[in-house]
């Protein structure tokens, strides 16, 4: 293919800082690990291959990607550039654009590397860079232009000139090559610099005494290139990356009365006019219908369905449900592994009993029916339309529609016993 684009994700760093047994790549942000929020970013963007760099407890990276990447192993951490000579057996004889990611930079939106290498193709640019510009760009490589703009290179924070060290524009470690001229560039960096390693940057020095064309697009959210060194600041891009979709959530009409304290995962649907309240967790792959009340309180986790109008209040979990319209969970309630109809009401303290001990089994509530509060649902059972179950009750049969179920000891009492 005359325009294939492939990326690269740098995975093979130790991650000392992180403290763990783990390999840093596999240690989740918001429950899914930082390499393979990489790989779906660079799948969202249209790549039509990706190689993952591996080195350090590789086999912990390969667990978690599978056969969805191709691996490339670095034996030594001897930088970047050596890192992307590792993958040259994947790259010679293609043609198009070669993108290189870090497996530690989850929060980069699809968006912006889409734009990254279509100014690539566009401009027609041996080399597209990413870039930002900081405040303080204290320990980032700074990017070099001439008069005219056009990048010349980049320096290093450790092989900076105190006058380099004033640029504000500094590289994201985010590139976009021409396949062909990134190989020839390879075989021409060297080691030499503070660290004795291949520093992939010096690849855009070679290009320009070359003539070839590079350039750069400047990042609008500087959040996006952050990475992850250790927990502190894992636990900061979870924070940014909670916020980014509350706020997505927010734009198209939902009310979220506490941004801070609301727990949205990727891959939620929720309608217009729904509103969560605070302390609320909901699970990659929920839907929620409009005009629903979530919370506060609340976890509701993968697999759930409800359509509009539904109300899950305080301390409910849900899991694997699909909830009619105009249906409640107020309050203190398990619905695991359940189907429940429009318009039914379930009492406070109802559990379904879904797990016994070997098998998840279902439970089926149909519309219009009332379910008293502290019932308990011995699944597999099946409760038809209009049905009315007593409050205390153990349900373990099925009820036909229009029934009442009973199903609890006859009260005894028994005068002067507590006397006696």
């Amino acid at each position: 293919m005359e325009n294939e684009v492939i990326a690269v994700v740098l995975a093979a760093g130790k991650g000392t800082r992180m403290k763990s047994n783990k390999s840093k790549l596999v240690h989740k942000i918001y429950g899914k690990e930082l390499v393979t929020r990489v790989v779906e970013t660079a799948k969202k963007a249209d790549v039509n291959e990706i190689i993952a760099v591996v080195g350090y407890k590789k086999e912990q990276v390969e667990e978690v990607l599978g056969d969805s990447v191709k691996y490339a192993y670095q034996e030594e951490m001897l930088g970047t550039g050596h890192a992307i000579m590792q993958t040259t057996k994947f790259l010679e004889g293609r043609k198009g654009k070669v993108v290189v990611l870090n497996g530690d930079v989850p929060i980069l939106r699809p968006e912006t590397l889409k734009n990254l290498i279509q100014k690539s193709i566009n401009n027609k640019e041996y080399a597209t860079l990413l870039t930002a510009i900081y405040d303080n760009p204290t320990g980032y490589g700074r990017i070099l232009r001439d008069e005219g703009g056009n990048i010349k290179g980049i320096v290093e924070q450790k092989d900076a000139t105190e006058e380099q060290k004033e640029i504000q524009e500094i590289n994201a470690g985010i590139y976009c090559f021409d396949i062909q001229e990134l190989l020839l560039a390879l075989k021409e960096i060297r080691p030499n610099n503070a660290q004795g390693e291949y520093y992939l940057t010096d690849v855009i020095k070679i290009m320009n005494d070359k003539g070839l064309k590079t350039g750069a697009v400047i990042v609008e959210d500087n959040t996006e290139i952050l990475g992850v060194n250790d927990r502190l600041q894992l636990e900061m891009l979870t924070r940014i990356l909670r916020l980014r979709i509350n706020q997505e959530h927010m734009k198209n009409g939902v009310t979220i009365e506490d941004i801070n304290n609301t727990y949205i995962y990727d891959d939620v649907t929720i309608g217009t006019d729904t509103v969560i309240h605070p302390n609320t967790i909901i699970k990659s792959g929920v839907t929620i219908g409009e005009d629903c009340e979530i919370g506060p309180n609340a976890y509701i986790r993968e697999g759930c369905k409800l359509a509009n109008k539904v109300k899950v209040g305080s301390f409910v979990e849900i899991k694997k449900a699909i909830i009619g319209e105009g249906t409640k969970v107020p309050h203190l309630s398990y619905m695991g592994d359940c189907e429940i109809g429009e318009h039914t009401n379930i009492g406070c303290g109802t559990i379904t009993c879904n797990y016994d001990g070997f098998n998840k089994s279902k439970t089926v509530i149909g519309k219009n029916s009332f379910i008293g509060s502290n019932t308990n649902l011995v699944a597999p059972v099946n409760l038809g339309d209009n049905t009315f179950v007593a409050a205390g009750s153990t349900i373990t049969d099925d009820v036909p529609s229009d029934s009442l179920a009973i199903a609890r000891q006859r009260q005894t009492n028994k005068e002067g016993w507590n006397k006696r």
